[in-house]
């Protein structure tokens, strides 16, 4: 990813709300969201996948973890021979450590730069972790935004983003016969927004005038056409009764030979809520009765949560 902004606990209905932008050049080869096979120790992960080094820049775990991954802008300090940063986001949904003991194997992993947000909702753990900085950041209630900086470093697309998230995020609120997809389609549509900020505006990241100018856009496009936003992916989770529902949607953008696409997933239960657990809870909000359902037969994530091809208006790009 290299633009993300994200709701934690602001809202009743819908107590996680993420939109996120991934770029990265179009001839690297990339299979859209998905459940991957499961790990030998079972693990299901929903996620796309970097054909080329064979990690991701987001996804999420049946068992209740998820993770978003962005690089640091910092061209001086680039290596060459680095290990791949989607491998990290791989590393946290298949793992069972907890956040400490990842962050201390991580950070001496020898990555270039990167953020990671981290959740373990089975646990009710939200983090923030960078290479920047030397010990992880936990996250509670609040709007967030994340670039190719640091946390909330006010970027005019970072700043952009919360913004229209917030915007969105109230309108669902105050319509109670609004529908996620609406919401979604309003996040797909600021996440489309192609404006460039102004030269005052830009951040001093090591890179040439011209290109800065080009990346500043919350949807990027080259005059070259070999590098821009891949795709774009939207989470809302929704309080239904007394369990939640999270749906994911993943745009891909057309491109030379191929078609924009949009695939989403409906995942019934999920995130895990642990007893006594107050994360996806609106601040001074009655924590829901928990309810314990009768045990299922073991059927696949991808058996239960399918992805599927959908048809409602993702918005076109605007700029």
């Amino acid at each position: 990813m290299c633009l993300a902004a994200f709701a934690l606990g602001l809202s009743a209905r819908f107590p996680l709300v993420l939109a996120a932008n991934r770029d990265e050049f179009h001839a690297r080869p990339t299979e859209g969201l998905a459940w991957w096979p499961p790990t030998s120790e079972g693990t299901e992960i929903l996620a796309g996948r970097d054909l080329q080094a064979g990690g991701t820049w987001m996804g999420l775990s049946a068992a209740g973890r998820l993770a978003l991954l962005t690089n640091i802008r910092a061209p001086s300090r680039q290596q060459a021979d680095a290990p791949s940063r989607g491998n990290i986001v791989t590393r946290w949904l298949t793992t069972c450590q907890r956040t400490d003991r990842f962050w201390m194997q991580t950070a001496l992993s020898g990555h270039n730069g990167f953020n990671l947000i981290a959740a373990d909702f089975s646990r009710g753990d939200l983090y923030w972790m960078s290479s920047a900085h030397a010990s992880p950041l936990r996250l509670d209630h609040g709007l967030f935004g994340l670039s190719n900086g640091s946390l909330d470093e006010p970027w005019p697309k970072v700043v952009a983003l919360k913004q229209q998230l917030g915007l969105a995020l109230q309108r669902a609120q105050d319509c109670p016969a609004s529908t996620p997809d609406e919401l979604a389609s309003n996040l797909l549509a600021a996440l489309g927004d192609s404006r460039v900020a102004s030269d005052d505006q830009l951040p001093a990241t090591g890179i040439a005038l011209e290109l800065e100018r080009q990346l500043s856009a919350c949807f990027i496009r080259t005059p070259d056409g070999r590098y821009g936003t891949r795709c774009s992916t939207v989470l809302i989770t929704e309080q239904r009764g007394d369990g939640l529902v999270t749906t994911v949607y993943e745009r891909s953008h057309a491109i030379a030979g191929r078609p924009s696409q949009l695939r989403r997933a409906t995942l019934h239960d999920w995130p895990p809520r642990p007893a006594g657990d107050a994360l996806l809870l609106p601040l001074g909000a009655q924590r829901p009765m928990l309810v314990h359902h009768h045990p299922q037969p073991h059927r696949s994530a991808a058996a239960r949560f399918p992805v599927m091809l959908s048809d409602f208006d993702a918005t076109a790009v605007r700029g």
